[in-house]
């Protein structure tokens, strides 16, 4: 299991990588991240800063 921080205006989060589904475009800068199971999160970052995010974490050992 590898988790990713994700920062959001109200706290962070610890998500398991596997369990993201997909990504949109919020406003103010931020992005949607849809959650297998769950509700979306709402976190500070463009959808590609927070995809690099997904990408290395999800790469990571």
């Amino acid at each position: 299991m590898k988790f990713i921080l994700l920062e959001s205006r109200g706290g962070n989060y610890m998500v398991v990588a596997d369990n993201i589904a997909w990504l949109r475009t919020g406003e103010n800068g931020q992005t949607n991240v849809g959650m297998v199971g769950g509700s979306p999160l709402l976190v500070t970052g463009s959808i590609e800063e927070v995809a690099e995010k997904v990408m290395a974490g999800a790469g990571s050992n």
